[in-house]
């Protein structure tokens, strides 16, 4: 099994994030705003650091990522990203809540439910667990916020739009897993891309984020076109689908309930699943370091054969859509969008 770095220990009780990840929060914001702390040192987002944002995909040879940047960082990213531009408390609360109710394998689990192209089946819960955690609910109160000011981000479009638009969801994913998960930039490359953003308007006149240069705005596009075909590659479509079957019929046999995907951490989870009778074909997916691809059918082993939603970003640079504004950029979203996803994708000796 690979080494993983940054595992979060178990019974944590206060959030303290690695130290390249406060590093890289303070590229988001470096006044934090410690109002924040209480919201996020609640029962509903500390369970969220121990699920990891690659969706279960760390834990497998057939990726190179091995550094654990949770669920938990991603959402405190997301948040200081709305606090940085907007310094409104609603719209940053939003943020820190959007991914409150993400179960276990986070977006494995919408291919559980067979939302592989939106990928947005497990956000229904959001309100729920809000309203049913006393401490949010009571900090809420406090602070004279309603619960449905901030348990829908898509009410502001700083921190959420649809695709392909920049918001600070989008913003801190791409970053972030540049940074932390695939090394496709660096610090001081994710300097540069979010020195440059600012709050830009759209053609009908709704906010979003946006940069002030040309070529800035194209090697961010770059960037978010390398990460992006990770996330939709076959190793990535095989893996999350691969977890989700597995879960679905641990579910059917009853070894696994849907309330434990939202209350187990992932290493629970992939105990219970190595104590299976799907234990070999977890080892051979974990061991695997390089997927197969075909196009007939493979016999006598699992395989996958669909599509998935594609991440990707086309941003306004001064007003200005890139694809429209630049050649390059166009080129480069539009090879992005085209890559084949028709074959089957297996490895062998894989049974479930």
């Amino acid at each position: 099994m690979k080494n993983i770095a940054n595992l979060p220990s178990p019974g944590i009780t206060n959030y303290i994030p690695h130290s390249k990840i406060q590093e890289f929060f303070n590229v988001l914001e470096p006044n934090f705003p410690t109002w924040l702390s209480e919201y996020i040192n609640t029962p509903e987002m500390l369970h969220q650091q121990y699920i990891s944002t690659t969706c279960g995909t760390i834990y497998s040879n057939l990726f190179e990522s091995d550094f654990f940047y949770s669920n938990l960082d991603h959402s405190v990213g997301v948040a200081l990203i709305v606090w940085h531009f907007t310094h409104d408390k609603k719209q940053t609360l939003a943020g820190l809540f959007h991914d409150i109710a993400t179960p276990t394998f986070k977006h494995c689990i919408d291919f559980m439910n067979g939302d592989y192209m939106t990928q947005e089946s497990t956000e229904d819960l959001t309100t729920q667990i809000i309203e049913n955690s006393l401490e949010i609910t009571a900090l809420l109160s406090r602070d004279k916020i309603k619960i449905s000011e901030v348990d829908n981000y898509h009410l502001y479009p700083i921190a959420d739009n649809d695709t392909p638009k920049l918001s600070a969801d989008r913003l801190e994913y791409f970053l972030a897993h540049g940074i932390f998960t695939y090394r496709t930039i660096d610090f001081d490359q994710a300097k540069i891309f979010y020195r440059d953003i600012e709050i830009e308007k759209d053609k009908q006149g709704v906010l979003e984020l946006g940069f002030k240069t040309k070529k800035i705005a194209r090697d961010f596009i770059r960037n978010v076109c390398m990460l992006s075909t990770i996330f939709h590659e076959n190793r990535t479509r095989y893996s999350l689908q691969f977890l989700a079957d597995i879960l679905k019929k641990l579910n059917v046999a009853g070894c696994i309930s849907k309330t434990d995907l939202y209350k187990l951490k992932e290493s629970e989870i992939t105990d219970i699943i190595k104590q299976s009778k799907y234990s070999d074909a977890f080892d051979e997916w974990r061991n695997a370091r390089s997927i197969k691809a075909s196009n007939t059918q493979p016999k006598n082993t699992y395989y996958i054969r669909h599509p998935a939603k594609i991440r990707y970003v086309d941003p306004l640079c001064r007003g200005a859509r890139m694809s429209e504004a630049c050649q390059l950029a166009k080129q480069m979203i539009d090879e992005n969008l085209s890559y084949d996803m028709s074959q089957y994708v297996y490895l062998d000796n894989v049974i479930i």
